[in-house]
């Protein structure tokens, strides 16, 4: 009899340890990331946690075309993810280096290092604010290949950029070498009203550029400049995320069907010449360039209206 109590009472205290675990596990809440790779091509998607925050179980990996990664994360994590592309690392050593998004570490683990411009960005902070999450996806710092981020939870927005704005970046932005990216007019041009620094490094002074505003067009949901926070951050409660590379243009291929709250479709702008926005910047165009360049920002301002109006 002695025996059987002893055994019962230790599968009850085993039983209780797995109940008691199971809530504090919930109460402590943690995140799964899923990295997907639609891109023609492997990409290398990269990893970094903000200052203050634990590094994840990797800070870089090899991501095949039509493969699936998940990474895990505690609640209260902040960072950011990206794809690498181009890259070519040693079988032996493991030493190389990618075209976009390098994180100059020489290796496939970035350990602690964030990515080169350009380069498109996908940026969380998991129980901030309000105990939510905030995330964004970010092309202040350029563009290297399309992205989309989805909520597992319903109701949360899809953000991200579904658009290859390589196709139609200005030749004045375009990456030099063999990057297949375009850069932020902060990195080609390094003026403080392009990197809303100096006297520009308040909201009130930085205001969307020419190139921003294209940006924006093709992609009203991204953050296209430093002060873009009204439309482009977007939260939601304690769940999993998705981020998609190169995705289809009618999103994820379950984003759109699981979210009434799907991405806006991107205005298809087309560029009559590869340098007109510099024209534009510097007042030198003619009357038929300069009628091409006010549409493209009323096409601009509208695709801002419209996110504002999906957001109220």
């Amino acid at each position: 009899m002695a025996s059987s109590m002893m055994s019962w009472s230790a599968s009850a205290i085993i039983s209780l340890s797995f109940v008691i675990l199971s809530f504090f596990q919930g109460a402590v809440g943690g995140i799964t990331f899923t990295f997907t790779n639609r891109c023609g091509g492997t990409v290398w998607p990269g990893v970094l946690a903000n200052s203050g925050s634990s590094a994840l179980q990797t800070t870089g990996f090899e991501l095949g075309p039509g493969e699936t990664r998940s990474l895990a994360a505690p609640s209260g994590w902040s960072g950011r993810f990206w794809a690498r592309t181009g890259c070519a690392f040693d079988a032996s050593s493991g030493k190389g280096a990618c075209a976009t998004g390098d994180c100059g570490s020489g290796e496939v683990e970035c350990r602690g290092r964030g990515a080169a411009p350009p380069a498109t960005l996908a940026e969380f902070t998991l129980g901030g604010g309000g105990g939510k999450d905030y995330y964004d996806v970010s092309l202040v710092d350029g563009y290297n290949l399309p992205m989309v981020v989805e909520a597992a939870a319903p109701g949360c927005p899809v953000t991200g950029c579904l658009v290859d704005l390589n196709e139609r970046c200005p030749a004045e932005l375009r990456a030099g070498g063999q990057a297949q990216a375009c850069r932020s007019a902060c990195e080609a041009f390094g003026t403080p009203e392009y990197c809303c620094s100096g006297q520009f490094g308040n909201p009130d002074t930085c205001r969307p550029s020419v190139y921003s505003q294209m940006f924006k067009a093709a992609c009203p949901r991204s953050y296209s400049y430093a002060y873009d926070d009204a439309t482009s951050t977007f939260t939601c409660a304690a769940t999993d995320y998705s981020i998609t590379f190169c995705p289809p243009r009618s999103g994820t291929p379950n984003s759109q069907k699981a979210t009434k709250d799907p991405l806006p479709t991107p205005k298809d702008v087309q560029l009559e010449g590869d340098s007109w926005l510099a024209s534009l910047a510097t007042g030198e165009m003619d009357a038929a360039t300069s009628a091409a360049a006010a549409s493209l920002l009323l096409q601009a301002a509208l695709a801002a209206a419209a996110v504002v109006v999906l957001l109220v």
